[in-house]
């Protein structure tokens, strides 16, 4: 770990904080990864864009904390355990890749219609295929269908010591079944069916409402200090 070279960006618009700047730590694209290496720097709060991994570096603002669900130890509230119950009529299929105009639909109308206001708007094919694409052999792409009807997918990495919920994107008409709810119970479970430890659900930002949802799935934990540590207001409020 200690050979890894590192790169950082010039402070750019904070995507999730306004009128806050933001600098991104980037191992160097270069570097020899697999799946043990990219596991190894998930435990250190590292994420994947792509072939990129990075980690946020801002020199004022520690506001995005790594967070991770320990499944072995998760229980749904109530409300979590309507939304699995409601979707229940959901078939689940895992397939090699999403470079199919059905799923690539989906992903345009989801941008279109949810995320008008985010750095992937407006929705484009490169972007989609290059963000969303398979890493190091890690990446399981799994359909969630209402009949023959595709409904949700959830883009997820397997890693040695859990699963990396890397982007679900869904029908955005369906509000009623709370698929982006859904998808990140159904990974929970999955992941405890496969004997694994966490789901990595990227970072938590507390002021952001796109990002401070992650504290609804608990027991959490946050790598705070490069320290996991459980979940606690105050703790995470200093930040």
């Amino acid at each position: 770990m200690r050979d890894l070279k590192v790169y950082t960006t010039y402070p750019h618009s904070c995507s999730y904080l306004k009128d806050q700047e933001a600098t991104t730590l980037f191992i160097d694209p270069r570097q020899e990864m697999d799946q043990a290496l990219y596991s190894r720097l998930s435990t250190m709060g590292f994420r994947r864009s792509g072939n990129h991994i990075y980690r946020p570096h801002c020199a004022s603002c520690t506001a995005c904390i790594p967070a991770r669900v320990p499944v072995r130890e998760f229980r749904p509230s109530r409300a979590q355990r309507r939304t699995f119950k409601r979707n229940s009529d959901l078939r689940i299929e895992q397939t090699g890749d999403i470079n199919d105009p059905v799923a690539y639909d989906l992903y345009y109308r989801y941008i279109e219609q949810r995320h008008a206001d985010g750095d992937m708007f407006p929705p484009d094919r490169e972007q989609y295929t290059s963000f969303l694409s398979d890493a190091w052999n890690c990446t399981r792409y799994y359909r969630f269908y209402e009949g023959e009807r595709l409904l949700a997918v959830a883009v997820v990495d397997a890693l040695t010591d859990g699963m990396s919920a890397i982007y679900t994107f869904f029908e955005p008409e369906a509000e009623r079944r709370s698929l982006g709810s859904y998808a990140i119970l159904w990974q929970i479970e999955h992941a405890r069916e496969l004997g694994l430890d966490y789901l990595y659900l990227g970072y938590w930002i507390r002021n952001c409402a796109k990002m401070s949802y992650k504290t609804d799935y608990r027991p959490l934990e946050l790598c705070i200090g490069n320290r996991w540590q459980a979940f606690q207001e105050d703790a995470a409020g200093s930040q």
